[in-house]
């Protein structure tokens, strides 16, 4: 990569934002780059429900493309959209400082979750978020919505919904405000949320990762090390959360039963993200995880 680092990425208006980041991260490691958006099937197809054309792996898997057929030479991804499993001779080289893990409520009247009416419809098209919403509130009404975050705010604020909720960090990215952060004890993040990471092929991937975050890698590759012992993708009810404290990854996982009355929660430490990450998913599987996957009959 002498030239330019040509660097891949959506070309949603936050998307351009996060492209921005890794730019200023990858320059401080001396890689110059130019931005080349790549159109997913994610970003042309805004009608259809997320688990029913391929999951967050849907916003991936044209930039993965890109970079395998020499298009782009590295690509930025929000960690969360990022499936269990990568395109091989591809790497997930660096991971720069995370954001706010947190989920944000954007209401209609400013109001936070516990204060809207009564059967309020709340927006999001995340099994996760909805199973926690309605074990909070299970008079809400939780509908799938799609559109990236200016779309689903403009959909609110026109009364299509109530609220919408969505990773607090893209909101912050945008300079947008929300109505409430929603805490992590009520509403664990998806693994990955809050992290963007740059991924580049395997040849690369020596030179990409100086721009790497420890610290945030660490947290993330647990987190994403429990994803891949589960074997689920991101439409299950699944919640985890990584972190570090004194030389150890810890990680925190919860399962959930799709209307949110049922969930399992388990802690774990280890020196290894792999290790830990495993130690998670099983005791979860251990502790109903496994019964709760196969009920799991959501589309």
């Amino acid at each position: 990569m002498a030239r330019a680092a040509r660097l891949g990425g959506r070309a949603s208006k936050l998307s351009l934002v996060q492209a921005e980041l890794a730019a200023e991260a990858l320059r401080a490691v001396g890689i110059e780059t130019e931005f080349v958006p790549v159109s997913t099937q994610g970003d042309r197809d805004q009608t259809s429900s997320l688990r029913t054309i391929g999951g967050q792996g849907v916003f991936v898997r044209a930039v993965e493309s890109a970079l395998l057929d020499g298009e782009i030479d590295v690509a930025v991804h929000s960690a969360k959209d990022v499936p269990p499993t990568i395109a091989e001779g591809t790497v997930l080289a660096a991971y720069l400082p995370r954001g706010d893990v947190r989920d944000a409520l954007v209401s209609r009247d400013q109001v936070g979750l516990l204060d809207l009416p009564h059967g309020a419809k709340v927006g999001t098209g995340s099994r996760r978020r909805a199973s926690q919403l309605l074990r909070l509130r299970s008079d809400l009404q939780v509908l799938d919505i799609r559109g990236n975050v200016d779309t689903r705010l403009r959909k609110v604020e026109r009364g299509e919904y109530h609220a919408v909720v969505v990773a607090a960090a893209g909101l912050q990215r945008l300079g947008r405000a929300p109505s409430e952060l929603l805490p992590i004890d009520l509403i664990m993040p998806s693994p990955g949320q809050g992290a963007l990471v740059i991924q580049c092929r395997s040849e690369d991937a020596d030179r990409v990762a100086a721009a790497n975050h420890e610290a945030s890698a660490q947290a993330v590759r647990a987190e994403r090390a429990m994803l891949r012992a589960l074997g689920a993708g991101c439409s299950l009810p699944l919640a985890a959360l990584g972190g570090m404290r004194g030389g150890e990854v810890l990680l925190a996982g919860r399962l959930l039963s799709a209307d949110g009355s049922e969930r399992i929660e388990v802690q774990r430490s280890a020196s290894d993200p792999e290790v830990v990450g495993a130690e998670v998913a099983e005791a979860l599987l251990e502790r109903g995880g496994r019964r709760l996957m196969e009920e799991d009959t959501g589309p």
